[in-house]
């Protein structure tokens, strides 16, 4: 009839060097937190996580349709990780600590006359 013919066969061979970098737990609480107090005023309404080789990101959206308003992102190029918080392209915040990289998004008080 045919021969049996397995599909590993034919994919790409997985680069070994190449390892996926992802968010621990610790940082995912971080990130849901400072995402949950702007979801809670309106600012916020979707995020996104991406992992791949080298970096792993966190998206925030103000709607579904649009483009990321901030993207968090966490690159593991050497022994310890650099945190880097984008818009739009633009650097806002570098660091080796997340939390001082989220302190971006800390509101500051302001005078309401």
């Amino acid at each position: 009839m045919g021969d049996l013919m397995r599909l590993e066969a034919y994919r790409r061979p997985a680069r070994k060097s190449a390892k996926a970098t992802y968010f621990t737990r610790t940082e995912l609480n971080q990130l849901l937190s400072a995402y949950s107090q702007r979801v809670a005023s309106g600012e916020w309404r979707d995020y996104a996580i991406d992992h791949r080789p080298g970096i792993a990101v966190f998206s925030v959206f103000r709607s579904t349709h649009e483009r990321p308003l901030y993207a968090v992102a966490k690159r593991t190029a050497g022994k310890q990780p650099e945190y880097v918080v984008l818009s739009d392209h633009q650097r806002l915040a570098r660091s080796s600590s997340l939390s001082e990289c989220l302190r971006i998004f800390e509101k500051k008080l302001r005078v309401v006359v």
